[in-house]
């Protein structure tokens, strides 16, 4: 119930400081884990991005703003953070579906999107096999991206990279290098709040990586949930959704400071088997 509750302040937060620029690092601080972290359980547990969140209910404010009162239409979008005209029109055309000076004639039809409060539902109708196991600080190589800090913009980064590392050779050639735990080929979601987040394609390994084109990485010492999953790239999505929004709330556990780890056990993509690391501590 604790974590629900943080979650919750986390969203009055959100709503005490709509008109200014949120602070994302505070949300993960009331909720007690990283920004990466705060932006992943999020999304899953609200079924859209916490930068869409954010707009949709600046919108719905504004909407009501140019219903009710006389202010003009740019010191409206100024109050919600946007320093032109043509900005506050596109983004209230993409929630609203019409134009702010539309609403101002009075009969529009509009979107109210309030605000967001989370309970714990019980589901558990599928069973999750998972392992909770604690694991030294290890090594892996491979290549990385950079990552922005909004998680909303990296979803076509991440699935790029595997494509490019597919096509050229990449994934043959760190396969082929690998001889640590975890075997199998990593995608390590690297994301500190003090530092640049990257994402690595990687094996667990002991090659040297001089006159490669790979960078090595250490993966701290944590404790790990492990959850075993077999099916298509949308199946992992939906085990990592699982785990935040059924196991996680109810675990005992809550986020660690560490990467999220996915582990692809074989290599084909129509049917892998694969395992989802996500870093936990006692609460």
């Amino acid at each position: 119930m604790e974590w629900i509750e943080r979650l919750n302040k986390a969203m009055n937060y959100i709503e005490e400081h709509i008109a200014e620029e949120i602070d994302y690092g505070q949300l993960a601080k009331i909720a007690c884990c990283s920004t990466y972290h705060f932006q992943r359980m999020f999304g899953y547990m609200a079924g859209v991005s916490l930068s869409e969140y954010v707009r949709r209910r600046r919108m719905s404010l504004a909407a009501v703003e140019l219903q009710g009162s006389d202010e003009k239409i740019i010191d409206i979008a100024l109050k919600y953070g946007y320093s032109s005209p043509t900005a506050f029109n596109r983004a209230f055309q993409g929630v609203q579906g019409i134009a702010p000076s539309a609403v101002r004639k009075g009969g529009t039809p509009l979107k109210s999107f309030p605000p967001l409060s989370f309970k714990i539902t019980i589901k558990g109708v599928e069973e999750m096999n998972y392992r909770i196991e604690e694991k030294e600080a290890f090594r892996i190589i491979g290549v990385s991206g950079s990552m922005s800090k909004d998680i909303e913009e990296n979803f076509a980064v991440v699935p790029g990279m595997w494509q490019k590392a597919a096509m050229d050779g990449t994934v043959q050639k760190l396969a082929a290098m690998m001889d640590g735990s975890p075997m199998g080929l990593l995608g390590v979601s690297a994301c500190y709040d003090e530092e640049d987040w990257k994402y690595f394609i990687a094996v667990a390994s002991s090659h040297p990586v001089e006159g490669t084109s790979f960078e090595e990485f250490t993966v701290p010492a944590a404790t790990w949930a492990i959850f075993a999953g077999s099916g298509t790239n949308r199946s992992i999505q939906e085990l990592e959704q699982r785990i935040v929004t059924e196991w996680l709330p109810s675990s005992g556990y809550e986020y660690g400071s560490a990467p999220d780890i996915e582990v692809y056990l074989n290599p084909d993509p129509a049917n892998a088997q694969f395992e989802v690391w996500i870093p936990v501590v006692k609460k």
